[in-house]
């Protein structure tokens, strides 16, 4: 294990529901990210980093823990705090652990390996996950005379109109955003321990309302932005749970501020929409340069490894959808930027290898010198941040999952895969890559379904089996019965096989 000095600061800066298409320096010229640009200037960007859930929860317990939800079992607002993770790990070596902002642990006051934790979940849940216990921004907001925005579908007339975009009416100090920044820079300035830090920082944004400071939004009044990707009787040739989808989200206004309808939505309702939604990556940006000003002042990004991450994306009107769920890129494709200050020469650098959430974990714990425990499913990304080898094989594919589909994504084939039904999805991304033509029914596609369906059978079976030592005995390692090694296993996790082709 590397001594405590020589260990770096781990920096943890992960936004929440942002989209991979909503960063300037990633050819986004609709995008004001002047911080986040900063970032992709002085990392490396994973431009095919991909979710391991397509929600919220079950995404974080999955990067955090290193096991897929199929093994936590967290597939939407379940309790996950009861997994060990590698947040422990890191405290159990030394490192002084802090989470300020949304870190989604279930219940939400769980310690979770965290020495100080300043919380905050979705603005508009309120006390969904604490019993009746607000958490610290809701507090904040009450002492400071003012009350946790929520209800608005029963309270704002045209909420249904506005598709959650509401610009935010109160002080900025009391946005959500504005006061995690706040008190990240508040915390890094105040610190004094001389052990080595890490430090979770989650932003709740761009996630709904998209309610951004009104100066943000004033940025994007006139400026062009992308349409939504859209294709006429689409629905009819997916899954049913799609057009379930948009109409759970419709039927969920009745309850619910988070409900949304784009059945009535005219082309100006979906471009305001996503007006707000940039506005609000913007508004999230400028904390992040708050967070690295503050981190530079005090000399932590000297000797620092940083990863800047989302836990999902947002479909935003594409496909003529919202929100999350579902398995698009749009969805599953997140940003990721590691900026390592004892490799400047990365600075700008970018891949399109495919990686996951999952491989944050094995990398964390590898810069800190820690042995990376068994029931891990991720890959370091060290290989990208020392230089490739002739002997390294990046991944053929990645996971992601939710309560009733897994997506086995490759290099040119996606497929979604829908638990105890015949309808699929599968795109040859490489001649669509906006996901249009489903040829799940196909027939000249048959055997290409056949092979991938086979190949995530087996994912799955070897993940369920490796990590049933860890489930029997919460342990960082244990024995399995694997006739070739844990090499082998990885191997097969990893999907390090031969892709499809036809």
């Amino acid at each position: 294990m590397s001594t405590q000095r020589e260990r770096p600061h781990i920096i943890l800066i992960m936004t929440d529901q942002q989209r991979v298409d909503t960063i300037g320096a990633w050819e986004c010229a609709h995008m004001t990210t002047p911080h986040m640009d900063r970032l992709a200037a002085e990392g490396l960007s994973f431009r095919r980093a991909y979710c391991p859930g397509a929600t919220c929860m079950a995404s974080r317990a999955a990067m955090f823990t290193g096991m897929y939800p199929h093994n936590t079992g967290v597939y939407a607002f379940d309790a996950w705090s009861h997994h060990r993770n590698w947040v422990e790990d890191l405290s159990d070596a030394g490192y002084w652990c802090v989470n300020i902002g949304k870190m989604h642990l279930g219940p939400i006051r769980a310690e979770g390996g965290f020495h100080e934790r300043i919380i905050v979940e979705n603005p508009n849940n309120g006390s969904l996950f604490n019993g009746g216990d607000d958490d610290d921004w809701g507090r904040f907001l009450t002492l400071n005379g003012a009350a946790r925005p929520y209800d608005r579908h029963r309270t704002d007339p045209q909420w249904r109109e506005k598709l959650q975009g509401a610009v935010w009416e109160l002080e900025e100090r009391l946005h959500s955003d504005v006061y995690i920044g706040d008190m990240a820079a508040s915390w890094i300035g105040a610190h004094c321990g001389d052990r080595p830090l890490f430090l979770q920082v989650g932003f709740t944004g761009p996630h709904e309302p998209w309610d951004p400071l009104p100066r943000h939004l004033d940025l994007y009044d006139e400026r062009p932005i992308p349409s939504p990707r859209c294709m006429e009787g689409e629905l009819e040739t997916k899954p049913p749970q799609h057009a379930a989808h948009k109409e759970r989200l419709r039927a969920a206004l009745d309850s619910h501020e988070s409900g949304i309808d784009l059945y009535a939505a005219s082309e100006a309702d979906i471009e305001r929409m996503r007006r707000h939604y940039y506005a609000k990556v913007t508004t999230v940006d400028e904390q992040v340069g708050k967070v690295l000003a503050a981190l530079e002042d005090k000399g932590y990004l000297e000797n620092s490894l940083l990863v800047f991450c989302s836990d999902h994306g947002e479909l935003l009107g594409d496909h003529a959808q919202a929100y999350k769920w579902l398995m698009y890129e749009e969805v599953t494709n997140i940003p990721l930027i590691v900026r390592d200050s004892r490799k400047p020469e990365l600075g700008g650098q970018q891949t399109r290898d495919l990686v996951s959430l999952m491989d944050v974990g094995p990398t964390l714990l590898e810069a800190a010198g820690i042995e990376v425990p068994s029931y891990m499913e991720g890959r370091s990304l060290r290989p990208y941040i020392e230089g490739l080898d002739d002997e390294f094989t990046p991944r053929v594919r990645v996971f992601c999952e939710d309560n009733y589909e897994i997506m086995m994504r490759e290099d040119r084939f996606k497929m979604v895969y829908y638990i105890g039904q015949e309808a699929g999805e599968l795109y040859d991304i490489e001649t669509d890559p906006h996901e249009f033509d489903n040829l799940w029914d196909r027939t000249e596609y048959a055997q290409c379904k056949e092979t991938m369906l086979r190949q995530l059978l087996s994912w799955l079976a070897t993940s369920t089996y490796y990590n049933a030592g860890y489930k029997r005995g919460r342990t960082r390692r244990y024995s399995m019965c694997w006739p070739q090694g844990k090499d082998s296993y990885l191997t097969a996790a990893s999907a390090v096989e031969r892709p499809v082709d036809l």
